[in-house]
């Protein structure tokens, strides 16, 4: 029987593992390209809910391995990059693909549309710097028109997920509130940014009351990565209450969103083939859930705005 110590010891290990496997994933399809930076570990740490601790340990196991190195003052750089994955998805039949290819494919075109539904937005934030990048060194044509539609839950009730254990305790929901208002602020200074390069460029965000089963991005209405969300028990890293400035781990259920498998699909010219049915349907499910939850909450508001007025 396994004691609580080994069972601490084992977990400890298999989070290690899983942000291991993540960054060796975003170091082969391009989300950290080779010579970048990556970010600040408190950032990882926070992006990833894992302590500091196992950042570095997974940071020391990436350096053994040769594929990033440390430099105090100086940040973790990329200085090699898996070739074990594939740099781009097999556009000729569905498989498991990566978001970092098909973004830079479609910034290279004149016109840029992306639809997502999704929990945080992170993965997206981090492939639209790294085009904003891109696009910003001299010599790069940036597309004419950049619209992104997004789907994200409300922040008036608790969701599903992420949630602590302990139903009275908020905290860990509370965090996940900080982090959607964060990445909607940056959403708004890379629109800005983009802006500023000449893109006439729309972000519109819609808020609506549900906790997504799914991560979906449709690119320019032809391409589509789709994911479910796995839930599952762990540690999140939330401030203590009795402590101000420390953090406390709290069981809770989550989801995995940095490390969940996206399979690929397509719009093919047969609307019958398999693909081309799953792409129109879930797609249409977009636009239903755009339209429909949009309506449902403006008839709120209103009916609220109503009875205020009574």
């Amino acid at each position: 029987m396994a004691t609580s110590g080994s069972t601490d010891s084992e977990g400890r290990e298999s989070t290690q593992a899983r942000v291991e496997d993540v960054l060796r994933e975003q170091l082969a399809n391009g989300t950290y390209p080779l010579h970048s930076l990556l970010p600040p570990q408190r950032k990882l740490a926070k992006d990833f809910g894992v302590s500091r601790d196992t950042v570095q340990r997974a940071l020391a196991q990436l350096t053994a391995d040769g594929l990033v190195e440390a430099r105090q003052g100086s940040g973790t750089r990329v200085i090699n990059v898996p070739n074990d994955l594939p740099a781009s998805p097999q556009f000729q039949r569905p498989g498991a693909a990566s978001l970092g290819p098909l973004i830079e494919q479609a910034f290279r075109q004149g016109e840029v549309s992306l639809d997502v539904s999704t929990l945080t937005a992170e993965t997206l934030l981090r492939h639209l710097k790294n085009q904003l990048e891109r696009l910003s060194e001299v010599g790069a044509t940036p597309p004419q028109k950049l619209h992104i539609r997004m789907l994200l839950p409300w922040g008036t009730q608790p969701l599903a997920y992420p949630r602590a254990r302990d139903s009275d305790d908020h905290r860990v929901w509370e965090r996940w509130r900080r982090m959607i208002r964060d990445n909607i602020s940056e959403l708004d200074q890379l629109k800005a940014s983009f802006t500023g390069l000449g893109m006439d460029t729309v972000i519109d965000i819609r808020r609506v009351p549900m906790t997504p089963q799914c991560k979906l991005y449709v690119l320019n209405d032809e391409h589509m990565l789709f994911g479910l969300y796995p839930p599952l028990w762990r540690k999140i890293p939330v401030p203590r209450v009795d402590r101000p400035g420390q953090d406390e781990d709290v069981d809770s259920l989550d989801v995995l969103g940095l490390g969940s498998i996206l399979s690929y699909h397509r719009r093919e010219a047969d609307p019958r083939t398999h693909d081309s049915r799953f792409f129109d349907s879930t797609k249409d499910w977009f636009e239903t859930s755009w339209e429909n939850w949009h309506e449902l909450m403006r008839s709120e508001a209103e009916s609220v705005e109503s009875s205020h007025d009574g």
